[in-house]
């Protein structure tokens, strides 16, 4: 097969098969790999198989297609829209092959392009969203690790928001003319209060809300999400964080998040550093509450990126009480945390049956006067604590530590970057 450089030589469409029936020849896990998949459709599944194995024979059942349990003849493809060669048989798929073809029915035949009018994708399917992957032939193992990447890029509410976006379309023409207030209440319909609701699984709420937007046809209200990025590595980044960064409109990062995180977002969106380091800050707690502040009531998609987990030493706790304040929608998403990571990457347990039952997260910044803290008093007692920003007070923290009577000889890792 050549190509030429950008031009297919196969051209992807979705063709419409509700009700419509689809041949598969063939009895083992070829046939039954394409009746998967053509099972996520509303088509009427053909099984011809004189033979069939126990896996497919299940599968028959529980989706109640037809089996022609004999010999293959052509007579069987007749009235098919689609016809699937899957018997592993080179001389039978041939023969399914030249029949389906004076029928005049499009056929596949399983890891036979040459014989294939056409070629089915890899699939991500979000019904009724759906996306298709194919290589003509040429990969289908790059084409199943693409489908993987996508799937987890893709919320698992895009198909009932898909439905419900169908359900506003004549309301929306009805009710906004054409041109940029149409086209203001989809993108504020998919990327704001109904899209969040169907997120979380509130497809009442997500009515509601898209109920709201039609009528008021003003700007969606801004959304601020608190958005921990991990310890710095890409794929430490959880799914709806990365979900998150991909659409919003800006992000205000933190100095300790890695360039390669922030460019994880939108091509677009507005890059905004706040960086906070020891002796070194650009902007103050304050300007940074209210710099989300201003963001949201302009109506901005803002991720508010922070090393870690937000929860953890992150001061989301002022973040959230000034949007709280000002009445800013905000949600948190949680990130891994340093001592959780330092610890996998050590493989060290940070809990251990008979060593430690309990863990601490503290600074070490409280070790003033003559009394230790509470968590120094854990340690001693033997909880695994986790010291942050402990570089500068390091040895103050061991010094009082073994003061107060914890042993010289305890194991301690020290983890920069």
């Amino acid at each position: 097969m050549s190509h030429t450089a950008s031009k297919l030589n196969a051209f992807p469409v979705f063709m419409r098969v509700e009700g419509e029936a689809v041949a598969i020849v063939g009895g083992g896990e070829e046939a039954l790999a394409k009746a998967r998949l053509i099972g996520q459709s509303s088509a009427v599944l053909r099984i011809i198989a004189e033979h069939a194995e126990p896996d497919l024979l299940a599968f028959v059942a529980q989706a109640g297609a037809s089996h022609f349990a004999a010999a293959y003849d052509a007579s069987q493809l007749e009235g098919a829209v689609m016809v699937f060669a899957a018997s592993g048989d080179e001389e039978l798929d041939r023969r399914v092959a030249a029949d389906a073809r004076r029928l005049g029915i499009p056929v596949n035949a399983v890891d036979r392009p040459e014989l294939c009018d056409f070629f089915t994708p890899a699939l991500v399917n979000r019904a009724p969203v759906a996306i298709a992957i194919g290589t003509e032939g040429a990969g289908p193992v790059l084409a199943q690790m693409l489908r993987g990447r996508i799937d987890r890029m893709l919320s698992p509410s895009l198909g009932p928001l898909a439905i419900l976006a169908a359900s506003f379309r004549g309301a929306a023409e009805k009710l906004l003319p054409r041109g940029n207030a149409r086209r203001r209440f989809w993108n504020d319909f998919f990327s704001g209060a109904p899209a969040r609701a169907a997120e979380a699984g509130q497809l009442s709420q997500a009515h509601d809300a898209a109920v709201d937007l039609l009528l008021s046809n003003t700007p969606a209200c801004g959304h601020i999400a608190l958005v921990g990025a991990g310890p710095g590595a890409e794929d430490l980044l959880t799914l709806r964080a990365h979900r998150l960064l991909m659409e919003a409109d800006v992000i205000v990062h933190d100095a300790l998040v890695p360039e390669a995180v922030v460019a994880m977002g939108r091509r677009d969106a507005e890059r905004l550093p706040v960086g906070k380091r020891k002796g070194c800050h650009t902007k103050s707690q304050a300007e940074i509450n209210a710099l989300l502040v201003e963001l949201g009531r302009e109506g901005k998609r803002v991720v508010r990126l922070k090393s870690g987990d937000p929860l953890v030493f992150g001061r989301a706790g002022e973040e959230m009480a000034a949007l709280r304040d000002a009445g800013i929608a905000y949600e948190v998403v949680p990130g891994v945390t340093a001592a959780f990571a330092a610890a996998a990457d050590f493989e060290l347990p940070l809990t251990l049956r008979g060593v430690s039952s309990s863990m601490v997260f503290t600074t070490g910044h409280d070790l003033k006067g003559n009394s230790l803290p509470d968590w120094a008093k854990l340690a001693i007692s033997g909880a695994t604590v986790a010291v942050y920003m402990g570089r500068s007070v390091a040895a103050e923290v061991a010094g009082r530590l073994i003061e107060a009577g914890l042993s010289p000889d305890t194991a301690v890792a020290v983890v920069e970057n």
